[in-house]
């Protein structure tokens, strides 16, 4: 088992046939139920990783192969990622949320779509050949919500972390079709995230470098227009 990249706030380790997924943090027992829950009333809608087993603060599920959509994006396939990052949550929202989120152990919020609650290219395992999604990964956070928080939050993802992007997030609205929540709306949504996180971090280690981290975004996030 090797450690495996883009694992930055839980343990993720891999060896080619499964992965251990362990927990850390606040809320990690929840985070893991919540998971755990979720894939299994998943397997068979959507591409995403069986679970084999629990226990120790861990899931072991299937490996799932693909690369990350964050390596493809700044690659040369921006156009293709974005649209298969709008293709697959319209079809996330087109689930019956209240029959997958029954039975998570996360508190509920009420809402009328499957929101995956970390949505965006780092979570999406993708064929460099064909840039189908394979995998949808990192569930620990859905809930019944409102379809602004995955969109809004797909949209910080990029901007926050590969803005020479930016101007190809209309690809990722034109391929989740519909009407899109207007842009004050999705800033609204992420501001309150940020301040969320912010807060986290203060409480979990105040002054320290992810209370810093947090609030700089915030502060960025405040700046940005449409």
């Amino acid at each position: 088992m090797q450690p495996l990249p883009h694992s930055y706030t839980n343990r993720t380790l891999g060896d080619g046939a499964t992965v251990v997924k362990c927990y850390q943090g606040a809320g990690a027992l929840t985070r893991l139920r919540n998971e755990h829950a979720v894939l299994d009333a998943l397997q068979g809608r959507v591409p995403v990783p069986p679970v084999l087993g629990s226990g120790g603060g861990c899931l072991t599920m299937t490996f799932m192969s693909g690369r990350h959509g964050q390596e493809l994006l700044d690659s040369g396939h921006g156009v293709g990622v974005l649209r298969a990052c709008g293709t697959t949550l319209q079809l996330i929202h087109q689930l019956d949320a209240r029959d997958i989120t029954a039975s998570l152990h996360s508190r509920a919020r009420g809402g009328q779509v499957l929101v995956h609650g970390d949505y965006g290219p780092q979570n999406l395992l993708l064929d460099p050949a064909t840039l189908e999604i394979t995998g949808i990964l990192d569930w620990e956070w859905a809930h019944a919500g409102d379809r602004v928080e995955d969109l809004a939050w797909c949209e910080w993802v990029v901007r926050m972390h590969h803005p020479g992007q930016v101007g190809l997030l209309g690809m990722f609205f034109d391929a989740y079709g519909g009407t899109i929540p207007p842009w004050p709306e999705r800033q609204a949504f992420m501001l309150d995230r940020c301040r969320s996180l912010l807060d986290h971090c203060r409480q979990q280690e105040p002054r320290g470098s992810g209370e810093a981290q947090w609030a700089d975004r915030l502060a960025v996030t405040k700046a940005w227009h449409e």
